[in-house]
């Protein structure tokens, strides 16, 4: 019995949001180095912790909006073709967002 494999799904995600993310991982990455400078100026070990939560918040923010992503691109053509395996793809990816939260 031969088994039949489901055609790769042609959407990702949206450029806007592929450039959105992208812009907000920079943005992050620049705090990163800004928090990397606070700790050889040795700066006010409350001032790194507020810098640290906000990065936290946008990668949570990073996160969300990925999935959003997937949500509006992958999974309507999922439920467009009846391929499940962008659904399964999406529940694996919650369950690690859960899982790290």
């Amino acid at each position: 019995m031969a088994v039949t494999t489901a055609p790769p799904l042609t959407t990702y995600l949206e450029p806007e949001l592929i450039e959105n993310l992208q812009n907000r991982l920079n943005r992050i990455e620049g705090h990163v180095r800004g928090i990397n400078r606070m700790l050889e100026q040795q700066d006010d070990c409350d001032d790194i912790v507020v810098q640290l939560s906000a990065i936290k918040a946008a990668v949570n923010q990073v996160t969300i909006k990925l999935l959003e992503g997937h949500m509006n691109t992958c999974l309507m053509e999922c439920a467009a073709t009846g391929d499940m395996e962008a659904l399964e793809h999406f529940r694996r990816s919650m369950a690690l967002v859960m899982k790290n939260s």
